[in-house]
């Protein structure tokens, strides 16, 4: 017969290691839309475009998602993480959906840029990029077009708020990527009438 003491601590083991093990993180990305067909007769952009350096605030530039949760309160989901620094993931979605808003393959990241000086920088400086889990994105970001020939640069802004087609982080980060995709397009069309 087992003694009381002996089989109490047991059990204490037992539940210790159950309650050890933790949640598994899981890493998400930022996409561009598919590749739409292209238009026929359309004229490629020529120009060569980089894009960046992009800042974000230093509350969502984190490794963690961060979520809102009402007017003065967010959330750090530390098993719910971005697959590369936010700022990285932002400029190569943009940079995507510019080469397919502007028919170039001619667009990169800045901070990949291995190419010669470009024609165009895009800079990108995100105001707000709030994310409510469930609900909505809000996305606020200001861009400088520079063309590298010395001509006067272009300035706009954009503000998105883009909807959650679900509840979990995959429909927060889709949400997301629908929200850059139309600043993207802001950016093509001031870029198209320089």
């Amino acid at each position: 017969m087992m003694r009381p003491t002996f089989a109490a601590a047991c059990v204490a083991i037992f539940l210790l290691a159950a309650c050890g093990s933790s949640p598994k993180e899981r890493y998400y990305t930022l996409s561009a839309p598919e590749s739409p067909p292209a238009r026929a007769g359309a004229a490629a952009f020529a120009s060569s475009i980089a894009v960046g350096p992009v800042s974000v605030p230093a509350m969502i530039d984190q490794p963690q998602i961060v979520a809102r949760i009402d007017a003065n309160q967010v959330a750090m989901h530390e098993y719910h993480r971005w697959a590369s620094p936010l700022k990285d993931e932002i400029a190569r979605v943009i940079a995507a959906n510019l080469g397919e808003e502007l028919g170039t393959a001619r667009v990169w990241s800045y901070a990949q840029a291995t190419l010669p000086k470009p024609d165009y920088q895009v800079l990108v400086d995100v105001q707000r990029f709030d994310a409510t889990l469930g609900d909505s994105v809000a996305v606020d970001a200001l861009w400088t077009i520079r063309p590298a020939d010395g001509a006067e640069s272009k300035t706009g802004r954009s503000s998105v708020r883009e909807p959650a087609s679900g509840a979990g982080f995959d429909a927060l980060a889709a949400a997301q990527s629908r929200a850059l995709a139309r600043v993207s397009q802001d950016i093509a069309a001031a870029i198209r009438v320089r």
